[in-house]
């Protein structure tokens, strides 16, 4: 008796992961899933559920497995699956909420803190044999506003962390719950006003797409930091090269982008205001098991309410 297909468009699960799947088969499209190698396993396969950890979901891959009931997301960003067109099929959308909320956080830190200690930089020129201590200054954080635009799993968490650093934090969250006492809410243009560090963890959407963009950042306080470990269509990634260039923005740290994998040549290489990384925040060890069990678990959970 053929077993129902759970189609993974990656090339593993951890080992938890296929445990709770146990009872499917699991189908897996490579590393790097291509549009037309996802819809063709599809059409081929008509999974019951699709767990998402690269690429997107498009209705015409939904309309090529008529018995899909569940996309259920490797990590907390739906950005990349055609919501509307999942509701429309009563195809469920589901998401590995706080998976990976300790590693984004700890990464957006590790951002934050390479930026104002310019430990990359540090290094470079220690391993040129240059001794820089009596002619360079770095940033003490210890008193700066940190303002966290997205109050979740993730965003509150690095919260606590900027909190024990006794920094000031701020925060913009119109649909967050049970925020921390030491988090103050603000509105948006406060956090562009008062914020030496900007750090998002928000969706992203189509009403907040590009919402770092050439406005916003000329209300910026002249040398604020901007950290991005949520999605790159948040930011205007030019708007943010030009404020850069004109010392608006001190430094960039930047663990996602508009297209990725980053185009190459891409202006954010070479430039030493920015550091980057290929949006690798959410994955550790830990973080790899969460979102694997988490998404299988969100499979299991919708189909049995569907039973």
């Amino acid at each position: 008796m053929n077993r129902p297909v759970v189609l993974v468009t990656g090339a593993d699960l951890a080992k938890e992961a296929t445990e709770v799947l146990n009872e499917f088969e699991i189908i897996y499209t490579g590393k790097a899933p291509q549009p037309e190698n996802v819809l063709a396993l599809c059409q081929l396969h008509n999974p019951i559920a699709i767990i998402l950890r690269y690429g997107g979901i498009s209705a015409e891959m939904m309309d090529a497995a008529p018995n899909l009931r569940v996309i259920s997301k490797h990590g907390s960003g739906t950005d990349s699956i055609d919501k509307l067109g999942a509701k429309e099929r009563g195809i469920e959308v589901k998401a590995a909420i706080g998976a990976n909320a300790a590693a984004v956080a700890e990464h957006a830190l590790a951002l934050m803190l390479a930026c104002a200690k310019s430990t990359i930089h540090l290094n470079e020129r220690m391993h040129a044999g240059y001794w820089d201590k009596s002619t360079f200054k770095t940033l003490e954080l210890n008193g700066k506003t940190v303002g966290i635009i997205g109050l979740g799993a993730i965003g509150q968490r690095f919260a606590k962390m900027c909190d024990a650093m006794e920094m000031k934090v701020i925060g913009f969250d119109p649909f967050a719950n049970n925020i921390a006492a030491y988090i103050a809410p603000v509105d948006l243009d406060t956090i562009w006003k008062d914020a030496d560090v900007i750090s998002f963890h928000c969706p992203l959407t189509s009403e907040n797409s590009q919402m770092l963009n050439a406005k916003t950042l000329a209300l910026c306080k002249p040398g604020v930091i901007i950290v991005n470990t949520a999605r790159g269509g948040l930011i205007d990634e030019l708007a943010l090269l030009d404020a850069i260039a004109q010392g608006r923005v001190a430094m960039a740290a930047l663990d996602s982008f508009a297209t990725e994998p980053m185009t190459v040549p891409h202006p954010f290489q070479d430039n030493p205001k920015i550091i980057l990384s290929p949006h690798i925040g959410g994955v550790s060890s830990a973080a790899y098991i969460n979102m694997g069990v988490g998404a299988a678990s969100n499979i299991l959970s919708t189909l049995s309410a569907k039973n």
